[in-house]
């Protein structure tokens, strides 16, 4: 077992860089090394592709690719210490990702999801609007990556609302008379990018109505490439939800169902950033060797937490840039980045060929 003691009451995004990647090593390289003793498919593929024992920087951890999660049930802990199983999500018939959590694991990822949130939120609750339906939470044994995400927020909110019903309805009077009962106080709204887009701002656009919710922050996060196929951008996504709603206060963030817990959050000037429990390293898909600053890569994602399954190190199917390092205008210390869109299918094929060949 890892003493996290130390690193989970860290500020979230005071960290500098060269001090993070000290205590980011050591960690890394204790859970690939409990990983490799307690996993027997991560061992067997250590054996193949990576028999150090001895890392010397960050990024020599080795990682796997994050669709391993979908053909392999990969986990640390036995049968009877399993507390939950989240699922990523997908399409019908798509594989998903399937991991395994214990409880240790999960109390430590709601640590570091709040110690990240407070520095938006501050430290009291606040009244919350979940641009969902409460029917994705009905399976507390099994989460999807949007329960997942609902119930990792719903911490922070003193009273919740769900805006949709369970035929994914908005339910508008049942919104007005929520902000009507919590008048002049902050409001958190949450919800998957896509769902917002499609349920709460088409709905209101088409039917020429607007929510007044000036005093919100929303966070959203995921169904980007569903938003991109309607030529919808960033910028134009935030333009549309204050059209309807007044929220000015809007951010995105970057995770993976993969490693919950360890979410990228954009800052004010438009950039995610890691947070002293995370890191990214962006690699050349020919070789897989470092990006520079800079340098368009594939993601690779790095997070201490996950002891129940070899999750903290996994290159991920996205392209990205880190812009750079402990000097964004915003204040926060670490890497800062951008996401550039998903790998191309005949590219995901080709990082796979490269693992079977290594392999």
């Amino acid at each position: 077992m890892i003493d996290y003691s130390k690193v989970l009451t860290m500020p979230a995004y005071e960290v500098r860089q060269e001090e993070k990647e000290s205590f980011f090593l050591k960690y890394l390289s204790e859970l690939t090394s409990i990983h490799r003793t307690r996993c027997e498919k991560y061992n067997r593929f250590l054996e193949l592709v990576d028999k150090k024992k001895n890392y010397f920087h960050i990024e020599d951890i080795p990682f796997l690719p994050v669709r391993v999660f979908k053909d392999l049930n990969l986990k640390s802990v036995s049968e009877k210490e399993v507390f939950k199983i989240m699922t990523s999500s997908g399409t019908t018939g798509q594989k998903t990702s399937k991991i395994v959590l214990d409880k240790k694991t999960a109390a430590n990822q709601q640590k570091t999801l709040a110690e990240i949130m407070s520095s938006y939120l501050g430290s009291k609750r606040v009244p919350m609007l979940i641009i969902d339906s409460e029917s994705v939470i009905k399976d507390r044994k099994m989460f999807s990556a949007r329960g997942a995400g609902i119930l990792g927020f719903s911490i922070f909110g003193s009273q919740r609302l769900f805006a949709l019903d369970e035929n994914m309805n908005l339910q508008v009077d049942k919104i007005r008379d929520f902000l009507e009962n919590h008048k002049g106080e902050r409001i958190l709204i949450f919800g998957f990018t896509y769902m917002i887009w499609e349920f709460f701002y088409k709905v209101l656009a088409e039917n020429h109505e607007s929510i007044d919710i000036e005093n919100g922050i929303l966070f959203h996060g995921g169904g980007w490439k569903k938003l991109q196929a309607e030529s919808v951008g960033a910028e134009e996504f935030k333009k549309c939800i204050e059209a309807v709603s007044g929220i000015k206060d809007i951010h995105d963030y970057y995770g993976m169902v993969e490693q919950t817990g360890c979410i990228y959050v954009e800052c004010e000037e438009g950039y995610l950033h890691t947070s002293s429990y995370s890191d990214i390293i962006t690699r050349r898909g020919e070789d897989f060797s470092p990006c520079n600053i800079g340098e368009e890569g594939i993601i690779q994602v790095l997070s201490l937490l996950p002891e129940s399954y070899p999750g903290h190190s996994i290159l991920t199917e996205d392209r990205g840039t880190i812009v750079g390092v402990d000097d964004c205008k915003c204040g926060k210390c670490g890497k800062y980045f951008i996401i550039n869109g998903r790998l191309k299918n005949a590219e995901v094929r080709g990082c796979s060929d490269t693992f079977e060949r290594k392999v």
